[in-house]
């Protein structure tokens, strides 16, 4: 089970296949996420992840970029501080 304190975020663009297989990866761990174009975002955003996505994050800590591993992802959300 995960949190929506648990901070997660996909970085991706319009148009990737593999944006939209990392969507449903996500969706099916039942995950809430934040996105980010990384096109719209530009600069060091661009610069950092443009050859890489889809880039997902779980608190700040990369869990896999191009194809997403589901299990990866799962334990890194299990893992995640919890707020009270």
């Amino acid at each position: 089970m995960t949190s929506d304190r648990v901070r997660t975020v996909l970085f991706g663009r319009a148009g990737c296949h593999l944006c939209d297989e990392a969507r449903e990866t996500l969706r099916g761990l039942g995950a809430s996420w934040s996105e980010v174009d990384v096109d719209e975002a530009g600069g060091h955003v661009l610069a950092e992840y443009g050859e890489l996505v889809p880039v997902v994050e779980v608190d700040g800590v990369r869990q896999g970029y191009w194809r997403i591993d589901a299990d990866r992802v799962r334990k890194a959300l299990a893992k995640a501080p919890r707020e009270p």
